[in-house]
């Protein structure tokens, strides 16, 4: 049994026990239970629902399990012979949710 959801702009394929890096959701804390309404795609082995675009009656139950910042990217504007250099840093907040129930 898997799904296919969206949060953050992304799609995820999940499995029930997963544990998925998603974009970070705003007034959610670790350790809460989050409920994805945004589902794609739905198989349990003999079945396959697929909405057009989300399935109205399928949620995805999650539970936060950590939080954080990834590693630092680096954005680079150089032009030659002109003495431009600018050099920026980004960390992408994250966090990693455990899959609890389809």
């Amino acid at each position: 049994m898997f799904a296919v959801m969206e949060t953050g702009g992304k799609q995820y394929l999940v499995k029930e026990g997963d544990i998925v890096k998603i974009e970070k959701l705003p007034n959610v804390k670790k350790g809460q239970d989050v409920l994805f309404e945004k589902v794609l795609l739905k198989d349990d082995g003999t079945n396959t629902n697929v909405g057009a675009p989300y399935l109205s009656d399928v949620k995805i139950k999650g539970e936060i399990v950590d939080e954080g910042r990834d590693k630092k990217i680096e954005v680079v504007k150089y032009k030659a012979k002109s003495r431009y250099f600018k050099l920026r840093g980004h960390r992408q907040p994250f966090m990693k949710a455990r899959i609890v129930s389809l």
